[in-house]
């Protein structure tokens, strides 16, 4: 992921500069996974949808972290499969799995702007549960209500021999900070320069990346040198 300060032709020039530098490494861009996107479209990367918004009530505008809509039908596809009204498993192992897998995927997405999100998947996850225990007990919905709440009429977790169904909502979001100002211990303020630097265009600098990646190829793979008195390794032949 490369972030652009410019126009759509500086971005191009740029990618043209990446990939010469790829190129010595064996390495090239995927031009079906590499894209060139505005910030306010947003783009997906690694299970999430990174986008430029305005913040709601307000002018200004934010980078946020939402969660992907692929990671979404993915977890909904497993708890499906998990959940089927014809199933015939124990109830107790299938809560087992369904808790494995969305623990997973909240810890890993819990960081994104996803509250919604998750209440949305743990209603869902929910109602599967369910559907699937009424067809599974043929149970009405008065008997959903009487095994599922207490006395008070407040709904209950959905469990089967002591393993509660693991609650989405409930899990902590904590969002990305910057922390750059707040930083723990003490930090050195570089002396300002009094000449300023320009900075190098970007085909200077891929050929500054080249000539660097042939100074540490040299050092770490020297040349083999002639041996002054090089061995001479004598063989008996079998002539019987």
């Amino acid at each position: 992921m490369v972030l652009v300060d410019g126009t759509h032709d500086d971005v191009e020039t740029l990618r043209e500069d990446i990939a010469d530098v790829l190129q010595p490494l064996g390495l090239r861009l995927s031009e079906a996974k590499t894209q060139v996107v505005h910030m306010s479209d947003g783009f997906d990367f690694l299970g999430f949808r990174i986008q430029w918004r305005r913040k709601r009530g307000t002018d200004k505008w934010h980078v946020y972290t939402f969660i992907a809509d692929r990671p979404i039908r993915q977890l909904k596809d497993k708890i499906r499969a998990l959940t089927n009204r014809t199933s015939q498993q124990n109830p107790r192992d299938v809560l087992i799995r369904l808790n494995q897998i969305m623990r997973g995927w909240a810890n890993y997405f819990k960081h994104a702007v996803c509250k919604a999100t998750l209440s949305s998947l743990a209603s869902f996850t929910w109602h599967r549960v369910i559907s699937w225990w009424m067809a599974l007990h043929r149970w009405k919905w008065k008997d959903v209500r009487r095994r599922l709440t207490d006395h008070n009429g407040r709904w209950q977790r959905p469990s089967a021999d002591g393993i509660e169904l693991f609650d989405l909502q409930a899990v902590t979001v904590t969002r990305y900070r910057y922390r750059g100002k707040r930083r723990n211990g003490p930090v050195a303020t570089p002396a300002p320069r009094s000449v300023p630097t320009q900075q190098a265009p970007p085909g200077r600098l891929a050929r500054a990346v080249k000539a660097t990646h042939a100074e540490l190829l040299e050092r770490l793979l020297p040349r083999r040198r002639r041996r002054a008195n090089p061995r001479v390794i004598k063989r008996k032949l079998d002539t019987s």
